[in-house]
């Protein structure tokens, strides 16, 4: 086991699968010389070459649609958006031609494309740089949506996406970057969409995923000191969703709160909440309750502590669910 930083146990990830594949490439604005902005690719272009770890315009719909193009000729390009609220200029080409190529050829061209982002608040940012777009993705057939909470997942889930044929969306939460974790380096622990029990609990289930994982931990450990057991479930895949773990650990404890940081209307909470509506019907004992961002664009720095679901909401939600 060794200890890394997220940000560490990524750059680790990506660094292995260019030594594993000479058909790795990175893509991406400063991603080379610079070492991106959280430094996530750093030394890589030094150890690589300019030809592997390419410092691109600044222009995402450019750097996605020549990835696309890559990816036809057999290379496995891992392109980066800088921030994810910057990826909307690229929308286009990743619903209409990445998402769709695979099927558009009746299944001759796979389409191995990893687009990677920083995602979510809490590092003090404004608009365009805190945004949760999960949901745009995950709702777009064709396409796989990931997102590791830990430095072990995120040495893995890279790796396993990169060596994916299908276009993977490999959202990063920001906020934990710098958090350190150990990390097996020597085999992963699930497959890339399994959902994982986190903690495990008997009164109430909390799904999340990305930066939330840890904010519901602290829940339970809180939750735990009035008697109240938590199960936390990482969802880590948003799509596919791991509908068993979620609809076995629900089953158990019989109540559901979805936590997310994305705004609240259509966002994947919803979704996550009506399959286990349709799943766990007979053995709810509440409704599945929601703790989300709120509906407006992200909020300037100071107030993005109201914005983002922090303990005092996601026990509140605890506690109306357990009133029921």
């Amino acid at each position: 086991m060794t200890a890394f930083t997220m940000a560490k146990a990524l750059n680790a990830g990506l660094r292995r699968s260019l030594e594993a594949d000479p058909k790795v490439l990175l893509a991406g604005e400063d991603i080379g010389r610079l070492g991106g902005v959280f430094r996530i690719t750093e030394g890589l272009q030094e150890e690589f070459g300019t030809d592997r770890v390419v410092d691109s315009p600044l222009a995402e719909s450019g750097i996605v649609g020549t990835a696309i193009g890559l990816a036809l000729r057999g290379y496995r390009p891992v392109v980066e958006i800088q921030f994810e609220g910057f990826v909307f200029p690229a929308f286009d080409q990743i619903v209409s031609q990445l998402s769709r190529m695979f099927f558009r050829s009746h299944g001759r061209l796979p389409m191995p494309v990893v687009v990677r982002m920083p995602a979510g608040g809490g590092v003090g940012a404004i608009e365009h740089h805190s945004e949760s777009p999960e949901a745009y993705f995950a709702h777009t057939p064709g396409l796989k949506v990931v997102t590791p909470s830990n430095p072990l997942d995120a040495y893995w889930m890279i790796q396993q996406s990169i060596a994916s044929d299908d276009p993977v969306i490999f959202f990063e939460p920001k906020r934990r970057y710098h958090e350190k974790g150990e990390v097996d380096l020597v085999a992963p622990p699930l497959p890339l969409h399994r959902a994982r029990v986190v903690k495990p609990g008997r009164d109430a289930t909390l799904l999340t995923y990305g930066g939330q994982v840890r904010t519901c931990l602290e829940a339970a450990v809180a939750a735990a000191e009035e008697g109240k057991d938590l199960e936390v479930v990482d969802l880590r895949s948003l799509s596919p969703l791991d509908d068993a773990t979620v609809l076995e650990s629900v089953a158990r404890t019989g109540r559901a709160v979805v936590v997310h940081e994305a705004s609240r209307n259509a966002g994947l909470g919803a979704e996550i909440a009506a399959r286990v509506q349709e799943g766990c019907f007979f053995s709810l004992h509440a409704p599945v309750l929601r703790v989300t961002g709120y509906d407006f664009p992200y909020p300037p720095s100071k107030l993005e502590s109201e914005f983002l679901p922090d303990l005092d909401r996601i026990l509140d939600a605890v506690d109306r669910t357990l009133a029921y």
